[in-house]
């Protein structure tokens, strides 16, 4: 715990009201917290609708970096997409035949994504208690779709893509921060915990290179400009009182983009990265990025495996690189390819443990790990 904040473990200790304190009696969960190298975390979804069985198996598989889950088997507004309908200040979602649009005002559907979110945050908080991390300092993370994926994934009430706005993207994102903050803010208080904020940005690669459809072939989208992207990214990042990581599942994932980003992490699948993007992987480690490799697939493996098996591809990538193998304990935590919520719960499960597994191995002997 100390290690995840800076601190020497002599200087933290409990009071009798369950706060955590410096010396001063300052709130640990003021003070500011760092992405750590050698943690295993979910990307986000989970499959399953019962938020109590799912907060309780997270905060028991990953007590280093859990999160809060998401359930999207429960229909409109718990998917990526919907629940940020409620982290929007003074904006809201309805739900159209292709997805979801703006709305002038708020429905059934911004209320539901609201009513899931409390229920979730009801969830993990009550599994937090149940491990006794209430108010230790301890370390969660949060998620939400990032402010690119929202404009292109969201319809404006005339049914074109928020992206073709750029008012209205202005305005998204500044909504989805100002909220999301807020957001980031009850987390800290109820948990007692520091906070990660993780934003999901599967569309941009998509974004960047224009390949995202409009309403008609005589309405296209055209291809947002770097500058322009990351200015609408960073002023979600820099918004924020938590480090953010950007994870994205595209394929490739816009990796040059991330690392001139503000954020301070960058998440992907690493089986999708090829000789093309290792250069780039090298250079987000030299901006000083933290990446969280997906390592553990988000599907069964057909042959028996164990965590070597997963642990090998980032060893193989570090030492390419030409970095030292330290750098998977310091700079480098381990999750899933992607979200779970469309695999097996027993498959669900067991990758958490194997990404687990992975980590630890990272940490305690990233120098000694051989593969035949």
């Amino acid at each position: 715990m100390a290690e995840s904040i800076g601190w020497s473990a002599a200087t933290v200790y409990e009071t009798g009201t369950d706060d955590v304190t410096r010396d001063g009696g300052t709130d640990v969960t003021a003070e500011p917290v760092r992405l750590r190298g050698g943690v295993a975390t979910g990307v986000g979804s989970w499959p399953g609708t019962d938020p109590r069985e799912a907060a309780a198996t997270i905060v028991g598989e990953l007590g280093e970096l859990p999160h809060l889950v998401e359930l999207p088997g429960r229909g409109a507004g718990a998917d990526l997409i919907g629940r940020a309908s409620a982290l929007l200040v003074d904006l809201r979602f309805d739900t159209t035949s292709r997805g979801y649009r703006l709305a002038p005002r708020p429905g059934s559907v911004s209320r539901r994504a609201h009513d899931l979110l409390r229920t979730d945050l009801d969830a993990l908080e009550e599994a937090w208690e149940n491990a006794g991390l209430s108010g230790r300092g301890r370390t969660v993370k949060v998620q939400s779709a990032g402010p690119l994926t929202l404009a292109a994934q969201v319809e404006l009430p005339g049914g074109h893509r928020v992206l073709t706005d750029p008012g209205a993207v202005r305005d998204l994102s500044e909504s989805l921060a100002e909220g999301l903050a807020q957001h980031v803010a009850e987390v800290r208080k109820r948990l007692g915990a520091q906070v990660v904020v993780q934003l999901d940005e599967p569309s941009l690669t998509a974004v960047l290179d224009g390949s995202l459809r409009g309403v008609s072939v005589l309405n296209t989208v055209r291809a947002l400009p770097e500058p322009e992207a990351l200015a609408v990214l960073d002023a979600v990042i820099t918004a924020q009182s938590a480090p953010v990581l950007v994870h994205s599942c595209a394929e490739p994932p816009a990796l040059g983009a991330l690392r001139r980003s503000a954020a301070a992490g960058i998440g992907f699948d690493l089986s999708i990265i090829g000789t093309g993007q290792l250069d780039e992987v090298g250079e987000a480690l030299e901006a000083g990025k933290q990446l969280v490799l997906g390592v553990v697939p988000t599907e069964a493996p057909a042959t028996t495996v164990t965590w070597r098996t997963f642990a090998e591809p980032g060893v193989r990538l570090i030492d390419r690189l030409g970095f030292g193998r330290r750098t998977l304990a310091e700079r480098v935590a381990v999750s899933p390819a992607c979200g779970l919520a469309g695999v097996p719960l027993e498959w669900s499960r067991r990758a958490l443990r194997l990404a687990a597994d992975v980590a630890r191995a990272y940490t305690e002997e990233p120098e000694d790990l051989s593969f035949s």
